[in-house]
């Protein structure tokens, strides 16, 4: 089952990350959380890894209905986009939400999840 929706961009990794934090804003989203998986694996593990950030997005008004439709929902928020690099290349990654809730069995929550996933798609193409 594919689970994200992914692109490599054209800006150098820091502009990426920048870029997809005004995206998100611009469909709603705020950043909760930021790992710099670099530096994590540098301090944890003493490895040298590749430039690698996961933010955790969260659009108040879609996390509210999911969780008024369904309580344990808050198991699988918020939003994951990755941004990464592999050699030259920068990639830009959001989870697809109708992947990750397909699981719950609640016709509320997959059709906030269908709209949130628009909402994902487009930041990615934004950047």
């Amino acid at each position: 089952m594919k689970y994200g929706y992914s692109k490599i961009v054209s800006p150098p990794f820091e502009e990426a990350i920048i870029k997809v934090t005004e995206a998100l804003a611009t469909e709603g989203f705020g950043v909760l959380t930021t790992i710099d998986v670099k530096a994590t694996m540098r301090k944890k593990l003493d490895l040298n890894y590749e430039n690698y950030t996961i933010l955790g997005a969260c659009n108040p008004t879609f996390a509210h209905k999911a969780l008024e439709a369904e309580k344990e929902i808050g198991l699988l928020l918020p939003c994951n986009v990755i941004v990464y690099q592999t050699g030259d290349d920068v990639h830009v990654s959001a989870m697809l939400p109708s992947a990750a809730m397909s699981a719950v069995e609640n016709d509320a929550i997959a059709d906030i999840a269908e709209e949130v996933e628009t909402r994902l798609k487009k930041v990615v193409d934004a950047v």
